[in-house]
């Protein structure tokens, strides 16, 4: 697999507090790369970096050999970089076909067009529906967004970003807070997703890293801890000492 995505030398403080010191990163085309850490690591705001919600202080983002470090999130969204976050981020007085068709229509350069032709609007709804057949996401499509349970407003989000047509979808915790089920149900609904599709996700459950991911990486302090298969990461004494030894 080519190589997507590459940080060097990543860092980011706020005055003294240091949430990201060197961080290298890789992701492959259509890699399945899980971030994982004790919480405080940071995890989030190197996610955030790469989304373009917060600056690095030091350090290069190249995507697709750009450097991209410090651009806005639209601009990181329209060169194929799309993401979820810990807590949804929907709009919940509309229906669950409105949300992905708002995404869609912002993604074709059209978010305020009120004007158009049948045929373009058509265009539209069809889009949006196969998203929704790809999440799973099929009965009850005209529900407020407020109305899904937790999980299928986990599905929803997913939806929304790949109206963008990502190559790299950046994923913060998408099973947190689910039950049993639902983590089985995202689980299924991830192993689905394109296979040229890159992702790189914030998880803790280790049955989901351990599931999915291709390659693992470990925070520590900010710092990357170690990096590599799920196998190597398993069998890795600092890694067990550090995180999956307390309790995960």
């Amino acid at each position: 697999m080519s190589l997507l995505l590459r940080t060097e030398k990543l860092c980011r403080s706020f005055g003294n507090l240091v949430v990201t010191r060197d961080v290298d990163l890789q992701v492959s085309r259509g890699e399945r790369h899980a971030l994982i850490g004790p919480n405080g690591a940071g995890k989030t705001s190197l996610v955030n970096q790469l989304g373009g919600q917060l600056n690095p202080s030091s350090g290069r983002i190249l995507f697709k050999e750009r450097d991209i470090a410090g651009l806005k999130a639209e601009a990181i969204c329209r060169l194929g970089i799309a993401r979820t976050f810990q807590k949804n981020n929907l709009f919940r007085g509309l229906s669950v076909r409105e949300n992905v068709r708002l995404a869609v229509q912002a993604h074709r350069g059209q978010p305020y067009q009120a004007l158009r032709s049948i045929q373009a609007d058509r265009a539209l709804w069809e889009r949006s529906d196969q998203l929704l057949t790809q999440i799973g996401l099929v009965s009850g499509l005209d529900r407020r967004a407020s109305e899904l349970s937790y999980g299928e407003q986990r599905q929803l989000e997913i939806a929304i970003a790949l109206a963008s047509e990502p190559e790299l979808l950046l994923l913060d915790e998408p099973t947190s807070g689910m039950s049993p089920a639902e983590t089985d149900q995202m689980i299924e609904l991830v192993r689905s997703l394109s296979s040229s599709l890159a992702l790189l996700m914030i998880e803790h459950d280790m049955k989901v890293v351990f599931s999915l991911a291709d390659r693992v990486t470990v925070l520590h302090y900010g710092e990357v801890l170690a990096s590599g298969t799920p196998a190597e990461i398993q069998s890795s004494a600092r890694v067990r000492e550090v995180y999956l030894g307390g309790g995960h």
